[in-house]
């Protein structure tokens, strides 16, 4: 599962142990070498359909991690990208990557998804990865999060997945981990919130409309496996 520069079985469970925040401030030294990392084939198909809509002047990439995300945005992007996680010690991280690459100059932010700090003037916020930690009940606030630091003809572009039924055997062992996160965090504070399946097509696409956003879906696959590049507009 990890490559020989991932963590350390003890080191996973150090960081199933911390909180969230704290948990990917433990894990940023050797998150790239985790199969949590975005591939860049994903980006890169990603990549494509944000150009095809023509060239954003400024992109925000939230809950950015390394930066992987944020290093294809910095490509499409003419003026400026901002990166925005709630790990420090993932922005350190994000920081080393970006050192010296080609592309629009990166700003890094450390902040909460959720209550982003940014109001309005990016032409595309991007997402990847993330919305494990997001849990259903906060889908309303990271949606107007995103809305509010959208520029009027701006674009969400992010990376999901299809929903799985229960006559998949992925499905019960996700929900058999879901289930496991959350006895742990009953159990065991500060929580660390990590969940599947809980922003999937088709299920996302009322969650968009109730916040005032078309949705529009392109497909992706990676190693024979369908994924979706989702992009929202306002209204």
């Amino acid at each position: 599962m990890f490559g020989p520069d991932g963590p350390a079985l003890h080191q996973l469970l150090r960081q199933a142990l911390s909180s969230t925040e704290r948990g990917y401030d433990l894990l940023a030294p050797r998150f790239d070498a985790t199969p949590f990392r975005t591939p860049d084939e994903l980006l890169r198909q990603v990549e494509s359909v944000i150009s095809a809509g023509g060239t954003p002047r400024r992109g925000l990439d939230l809950c950015c991690g390394t930066g992987a995300g944020l290093a294809m945005l910095a490509r499409v992007c003419a003026d400026e990208v901002v990166g925005l996680d709630s790990s420090q010690g993932m922005l350190d991280e994000a920081a080393r990557r970006l050192a010296g690459l080609p592309g629009a100059p990166a700003r890094l932010v450390r902040g909460d998804a959720l209550r982003s700090p940014f109001q309005g003037g990016f032409d595309v916020v991007t997402c990847f990865g993330a919305f494990g930690h997001i849990r259903e009940h906060e889908q309303p606030a990271l949606l107007r999060s995103v809305r509010r630091a959208l520029a009027p003809e701006g674009r969400f572009v992010f990376l999901t997945g299809y929903a799985l039924g229960p006559h998949r055997p992925a499905w019960w062992l996700l929900r058999g981990f879901n289930a496991a996160m959350h006895v742990r965090n009953r159990v065991v504070r500060p929580p660390f919130h990590m969940y599947y399946l809980n922003f999937t097509v088709p299920d996302i696409v009322p969650r968009f409309e109730a916040a005032g956003m078309r949705l529009v879906l392109h497909p992706a696959t990676w190693h024979g496996r369908s994924f979706v590049i989702g992009v929202a507009t306002p209204a």
